[in-house]
């Protein structure tokens, strides 16, 4: 979702601010703008429609300096797509920067306005500043005025501040992602904040993830972050969450594209996983929670996350024999769940920072659930509120749809289930991490034919993927996959389901994507063999080898799935990764950063 970037300190703010809005622009976002304070001692804002490189080419002939300055990369929620709704909203006192949603923003608007205050824009945003400016011409004092105006807006939502007295940032959240960090060693301190903490990768050697509710205070002649709680009380009990940053940044290499050198990554990334659990922090963790019992295991998550789930969920009621349920994280608050205390929430997610997610697990932590949780992002939101993470180690993933992060988040799970079963699980699954390894290697070296197969089908008008069992997930995840970066119509359902409606829909122009391995084969074929009677196309991905696969289909991709007992849709999912990259390359959308899209979901 939107991106945030802020800075103050001694080199020119332009500069690491757009730097760090870049980074950011594969969470997605319609507009990107900046505001900083002029040599005149004025507030100055600059923002464009589209692309951060046109609100680049404005700045690089403006050629403005500065010491401090706050950007966004916007992707609307209220109003429309224009200049006058992209962030930063400013006037003669104040420029901010928000992510999230103000809830109640219609009702302060309108008793706003009934007071005389006018407004430009269509956004929730413009209330805060209003509502800010209105408040520190009543007190005179910047800092309550700030939580006097939070304290007033409902809904998840992070701010960023600056005012044209002060040399500062302020900032405060709840329930919104938002880190602080500090660059040693320069004279008068170099200080910044993001929404994510990739944007200040390189910039920082200390990083601080404040707590909701605390309003941070960025003051360079300090060299130090303070901060605030909301009754205005000095604390500084969150420079012991500071940590060292050591990530490093991701280039696309020989690669068109982020999203194929993600695919591309697999390989590695599958084989390197066992490593991580064998030893140090990760064996610790896999000895900690080995032979533990619940009643019920409830997992929650969102997209490709809840899709991954659904394929941990057939591991851990084979293996364990325990009840389990899985829902989509947006509507699991909202049917009013029964919850236990001896039952296990298990919470899915690449960023950790997905606000259905985040909002599911202060449910569950309310109702004294454990809480566990499958992440990427170490110290993210939700990484800090599981009692115990197991994060899955697939690197900073670039591309909007989500590739590595699946396969990894359902490799973990597996890890995770049998340590539950009291089994050492690497040494249960290690063997086959690595078989699956050299499998994904294998299909990679023919992708060529994947890319053939997308140039016949490309401009059909729909893609209906079928499976059974274990592979229903996967048909899911492929609709989904190529949903998001083909734009097409695609759907996802268990094959068995074609005859309870979705039939309806083959003709000579739609694609059945029929995923048959050999569990339940004879019954998978007979309803590929129902798409088939109704001249529909027909692409199987299924058992290699297989003359009724062969005869039955316009298209056939095998695969090897002799030795793997649990990892078979891994595999398959694989294939829907590449199949959609290379439709969606025929289409030529933009793969990496598709329209209306966003990394990490940070409103409901």
């Amino acid at each position: 979702m939107c991106g945030i970037v802020g800075y103050v300190g001694s080199r020119d703010a332009v500069v690491p601010v757009l730097e760090g809005l870049q980074r950011l622009e594969y969470r997605g976002y319609d507009s990107a703008g900046i505001s900083f304070k002029n040599p005149e001692g004025k507030l100055q804002v600059v923002k464009k429609e589209g692309k951060l490189d046109n609100l680049r080419s404005v700045l690089e002939t403006q050629k403005p300096k500065t010491s401090i300055a706050i950007g966004h990369t916007r992707w609307a929620t209220h109003g429309h797509v224009n200049e006058t709704n992209a962030h930063p909203h400013g006037n003669d006192l104040f420029a901010i920067v928000h992510n999230g949603i103000i809830e109640n923003a219609f009702e302060l608007k309108e008793s706003l306005q009934a007071e005389g205050e006018k407004f430009h824009s269509e956004t929730d945003t413009e209330v805060f500043l209003v509502l800010l400016t209105k408040l520190f011409k009543q007190t005179g004092d910047i800092k309550k005025s700030i939580i006097e105006t939070f304290k007033q807006i409902e809904g998840n939502s992070a701010v960023v501040i600056l005012n044209k007295d002060e040399n500062k940032l302020y900032a405060i959240k709840r329930s919104a992602p938002l880190v602080c960090g500090r660059r040693s060693g320069r004279e008068s301190g170099e200080l910044f904040l993001s929404s994510d903490p990739y944007a200040l990768v390189g910039y920082v050697d200390r990083l601080f993830f404040p707590d909701d509710e605390i309003l941070c205070e960025l003051d360079p002649e300090a060299t130090f972050i303070h901060f605030y709680d909301l009754e205005g009380n000095a604390t500084e009990q969150f420079q012991k969450e500071a940590r060292s940053t050591q990530e490093t940044l991701s280039t696309k290499g020989e690669f068109e594209h982020f999203m194929l050198k993600e695919i591309h990554e697999q390989p590695f990334l599958t084989k390197q996983l066992a490593g991580f659990y064998s030893e140090g922090v990760g064996k610790e963790l896999l000895d900690r929670v080995k032979g533990k019992k619940f009643d019920h295991i409830n997992i929650i998550g969102c997209g490709t996350a809840w899709h991954a789930g659904l394929v941990i969920k057939n591991i851990l009621e084979s293996e364990l024999r325990v009840k389990v349920t899985i829902d989509l994280a947006s509507e699991f608050r909202y049917r009013d769940p029964v919850l236990e205390k001896n039952e296990l929430a298990l919470f899915i997610s690449q960023s950790g920072e997905t606000a259905d997610t985040i909002a599911c697990a202060e449910l569950c932590k309310k109702k004294g659930l454990t809480l566990y949780s499958i992440v990427n992002v170490k110290g993210s939101t939700l990484y800090r509120m599981s009692d115990e993470n197991f994060l899955i180690y697939a690197g900073q993933e670039i591309g909007v749809a989500s590739t590595k992060a699946f396969t990894n988040m359902v490799l973990v799970g597996a890890l995770m289930a049998f340590t539950l079963k009291g089994e050492d699980a690497i040494k249960t699954l290690g063997s086959e991490l690595n078989l699956l390894s050299d499998k994904i290697e294998a299909l990679l070296s023919r992708e060529n034919e994947l890319k053939i197969i997308a140039k016949e089908i490309f401009q059909e008008k729909g893609f209906i993927y079928t499976g059974r069992n274990i592979y229903f997930p996967i048909a899911l995840e492929g609709a989904l996959k190529l949903k998001e970066i083909a734009y097409v119509h695609a759907e996802g359902y268990a094959a068995g389901e074609l005859k309870h409606g979705p039939i309806a829909l083959i003709d000579e122009q739609m694609v059945n994507i029929s995923i048959v391995g050999s569990e339940l084969f004879e019954k998978t074929l007979s309803n590929t063999e129902e798409v088939k009677a109704r001249r529909g196309k027909i692409l199987v991905v299924g058992v290699k080898e297989n003359s009724k696969l062969k005869s039955i289909s316009d298209f056939y991709f095998g695969l090897d799935f002799d030795g793997l007992k649990y990892f078979s849709p891994v595999l398959v999912n694989v294939v829907m990764q590449i199949l959609s990259y290379y439709i969606a390359k025929e289409k030529g959308t933009d793969i990496d950063k598709p329209r209306n899209l966003a990394k990490s979901v940070t409103v409901e």
